[in-house]
C-alpha cells in the first residue's frame, strides 16, 4: 500500500437500542405533557382532596385522630395492665414462684405434652422439716426468710426449662423436663442437699434447713391432680421412714436394743399384777366394817346402866 493512500473510513450508523428508544420517548412525551399542563402538588387526608377539606371537615378528621391515638394508648395501658395482673394471679404472694393454681396448670400441660409425644417429666414434692418449729423459736419473720431461702436455692439449681411452684406453707414443687424415673431421685437429692448445706442467718442465729421428698413420673391416664397426690404420698411414706430410722439410732445409742421387743414384754407383766393387789383389798375394807359393828354394843349396854 502506498503512504499517499488512505484507506476508505466505514461509515457508522448510530442505531438507538430499545432502551434508548424507550428513554427519548418517555423524556419526549414528558416533555410534551409538560408543554400542556403544569403539575400541581395535591394533598389529601383519609382520602379526601384538599380542596374538599373545608374548616369543619378538617377540624372534624383531627378530632376523630386524636381520638384514636387516645383509644391507642388506652388500649396499650390496658394490655400491659392485664398482663401485670395475670403476672400477680399466678405469683406467689410471698415467694417469687408460680402458685398452686399456676403450678397445677402448667403440670397439665407438661402432662398432655408428655402423653403426646412420648417425652418424659417428673414431679418432685417438697416439704420443709423443723418449719413450725422456726415460727415458734424465732418468729413467723424468721419463718418467711427461711421460704424465701429455700426457694432462691430451688431456683438456682434447676434449668430455665424446669419450674419451681409453692403449694402451701412450707410445701414445694418442682417440674423436671426431660427428667425420667431413674434421674428424677438423683435430681431430688441433690436438690435436698443443697438446702441441707446452706443454712441462713436471722438475728446471728445460724439455721440449718431439712427437706422430704416424694417423686412423681408422669405417665398416660394420670392428671395433675393424681400426679400431685403421688408425689405427695410418696413424699410422706419418706418421711415416715426417716422417722423410723433416726428413732432406731437413738434407741441404739441409748442402749436399748430393742424397744419394740420391751414394750411387748412388760404388757403381760402388768396384766396380772392388777387383780393381785385388788383382791386382798377388798376383805380387808369388809373386816373392818363387821368389827366396829360390834364395838357399839357396849354403849348401847352403859345406856342401860345410866
Amino acid at each position: 500500500m502506498k503512504i499517499g493512500e488512505t484507506r476508505p473510513q466505514p461509515v457508522v450508523q448510530r442505531v438507538k437500542s430499545k432502551n434508548a428508544v424507550g428513554k427519548a420517548s418517555a423524556v419526549d412525551s414528558t416533555a410534551e405533557a409538560g408543554a400542556v399542563r403544569s403539575i400541581d402538588d395535591t394533598a389529601e387526608i383519609m382520602g379526601i382532596p384538599e380542596q374538599e377539606l373545608t374548616p369543619k371537615v378538617r377540624s372534624a378528621i383531627v378530632g376523630l385522630m386524636e381520638e384514636v391515638g387516645n383509644l391507642r394508648g388506652e388500649i396499650a395501658r390496658a394490655t400491659k395492665r392485664l398482663a401485670e395482673l395475670e403476672k400477680l394471679a399466678d405469683t406467689d404472694s410471698l415467694a417469687p414462684v408460680a402458685n398452686r393454681r399456676a403450678f397445677v396448670r402448667e403440670l397439665s400441660r407438661i402432662q398432655s405434652y408428655a402423653e403426646r409425644y412420648g417425652a418424659s417429666a417428673s414431679l418432685v414434692y417438697f416439704d420443709i422439716n423443723g418449719f413450725k418449729e422456726i415460727n415458734d423459736n424465732y418468729g413467723h419473720s424468721a419463718g418467711d426468710q427461711a421460704i424465701l431461702h429455700i426457694v432462691d436455692i430451688l431456683i438456682g439449681s434447676i434449668r430455665e426449662s424446669d419450674m419451681v411452684g409453692r403449694l402451701g406453707g412450707d410445701e414445694f414443687g418442682v417440674i423436671l423436663a426431660q427428667v425420667d424415673a431413674d434421674a428424677v431421685h438423683e435430681k431430688a437429692e441433690q436438690l435436698v442437699g443443697a438446702i441441707r448445706s446452706r443454712p441462713f442467718l436471722w438475728d446471728d442465729h445460724e439455721i440449718h434447713l431439712d427437706a422430704a421428698y416424694g417423686t412423681h413420673t408422669f405417665q398416660a391416664g394420670v392428671d395433675a391432680a393424681g400426679a400431685l397426690a403421688a408425689a405427695d404420698q410418696a413424699m410422706y411414706e419418706n418421711k415416715r421412714k426417716a422417722k423410723q430410722q433416726a428413732a432406731a439410732s437413738v434407741g441404739v445409742a441409748g442402749g436399748v436394743a430393742a424397744p419394740a421387743n420391751a414394750t411387748a414384754k412388760k404388757a403381760p407383766a402388768a396384766a396380772p399384777e392388777a387383780p393381785k393387789k385388788a383382791a386382798p383389798e377388798v376383805p380387808k375394807k369388809a373386816a373392818p366394817v363387821n368389827n366396829l359393828s360390834s364395838r357399839k354394843a357396849p354403849p348401847l349396854l352403859g345406856g342401860r346402866r345410866r
